[in-house]
């Protein structure tokens, strides 16, 4: 008996009891329904739901492979600095596939674990179908994350978000904040220092600093981001292609621009992301880095202000330090918190942009404001919704009375 029919027989084993939910979820997951209608008009298209959620999994994997490779190259260049005299030579490594699967993948393996059970329990107790979005919130929480957060603070993040963050507003498609984002804003805020300064970004950091505080003869592992470089008005030690290809500390997943860029474009092909929300939030980040540095070429500010380093940042720079073209591709264009119409998504990326830039800027404490702006854009979507459908009844009602004169 194969697996697709050894599924079907438990299916229909525990069909109408509380298990059923769970059954359903795999059979389906893993095979296409065997259930069809048999009345009414239907569309039919050769995707579904889960279908879609395995695109936005492609376009995460590489993403999230360089992390891998990137975490062990960031851990043993800041233990010796020559090796980053040629990244590329000393990236692809086994010795950093290793110390990167060995400290990655169990983010993957708990975001994914927990977040699926709270699923799966909130699938068997209110008796409906598992709801296939956290697919990718699974995916894209390791990715946003520091490297070294503990594994427990992960686990009750995910829960968290989970729980408040979708389950209280009724599932996947009725939740108006983005669950990954809220998954990290509860990290921010709960564990502030777990998330911020110069030794979360990199694998070891943290523990080199306790070794040192006890007295032991070590050297320290510095792993600053260059958010945080010019936070503090000091020189950048990294090349624009080391900011471009990803040869940085960050975030696991956020680094590599030139994948993130490759990832856009499956998604706009594709049509599962909006090409209107991913420009118009780059247009917003673009317009704000060049209001900056118009106030700093005006004279308005000076060097000695702890504002300066990040103003004075080129405007085009902005997209690729931080994860500002992460969030625009991945986060922003979630397709239940984002705004729906045309006009909206026009709008709504870019006041993400624009307010990013903002907050990235007058937070020197901690110079990245993206996940805020965008969840700021997510209560206000429907907002900005509602007022483009009404400016269009408008323009129509006007029509109206013309024609009708």
């Amino acid at each position: 008996m194969g697996l697709k029919q050894k599924l079907h027989t438990l299916k229909m084993k525990y069909k109408g009891t509380k298990m059923a939910p769970a059954f359903n979820a795999l059979h389906t997951f893993l095979y296409l329904p065997n259930e069809t209608t048999h009345s009414g008009s239907h569309v039919r298209v050769a995707d579904d739901l889960k279908r879609t959620m395995n695109i936005v999994i492609m376009a995460l994997v590489p993403c999230l492979i360089f992390g891998i490779f990137n975490t062990g190259y960031q851990h043993y260049a800041a233990i010796d600095e020559a090796l980053r005299a040629a990244p590329l030579a000393n990236f692809f490594t086994w010795d950093n596939f290793i110390m990167g699967c060995w400290t990655v993948l169990p983010l993957v393996i708990v975001s994914y674990g927990v977040g699926l059970a709270v699923e799966f329990l909130f699938a068997v107790i209110k008796g409906h179908e598992v709801e296939e979005g956290y697919l990718v919130t699974g995916m894209l929480v390791p990715l946003i994350v520091p490297i070294d957060i503990p594994l427990w603070m992960l686990a009750v993040a995910v829960i968290f978000g989970v729980v408040i963050g979708k389950e209280v507003f009724g599932g996947t498609g009725m939740n108006i904040l983005n669950p990954a984002l809220t998954i990290r804003a509860f990290l921010f805020f709960a564990y502030p220092t777990w998330m911020s300064g110069d030794k979360v970004w990199v694998h070891g950091a943290v523990e080199r600093q306790q070794e040192i505080a006890a007295g032991a003869n070590v050297d320290a592992i510095s792993g600053e981001t260059i958010l945080g470089s010019y936070a503090q008005n000091s020189s950048v030690v990294y090349d624009y292609w080391d900011m471009f290809w990803g040869f940085i500390p960050g975030s696991v997943g956020e680094t590599s621009k030139v994948l993130i860029i490759i990832g856009a474009l499956f998604l706009i092909f594709t049509k599962i992301g909006s090409w209107r929300i991913i420009f118009s939030t780059l247009i917003g980040a673009l317009t704000m880095g060049l209001i900056f540095n118009g106030v700093v070429d005006a004279g308005w500010i000076g060097e000695s202000s702890k504002f300066y380093g990040l103003m004075s940042v080129p405007f085009w720079q902005h997209l690729i330090i931080g994860s500002i073209l992460f969030g625009a591709v991945y986060m922003a264009t979630d397709p239940v918190t984002a705004s729906q119409t045309n006009k909206g998504k026009w709008i709504y990326g870019f006041l993400i942009g624009f307010i990013s830039i903002m907050i990235r800027v007058f937070n020197p404490a901690y110079p990245e404001g993206v996940f805020l702006a965008i969840l700021l854009m997510n209560v206000f979507a429907p907002t900005i919704d509602h007022y483009v459908l009404q400016g269009n009844i408008k323009r129509r009602m006007k029509r109206l009375k013309v024609k009708t004169a």
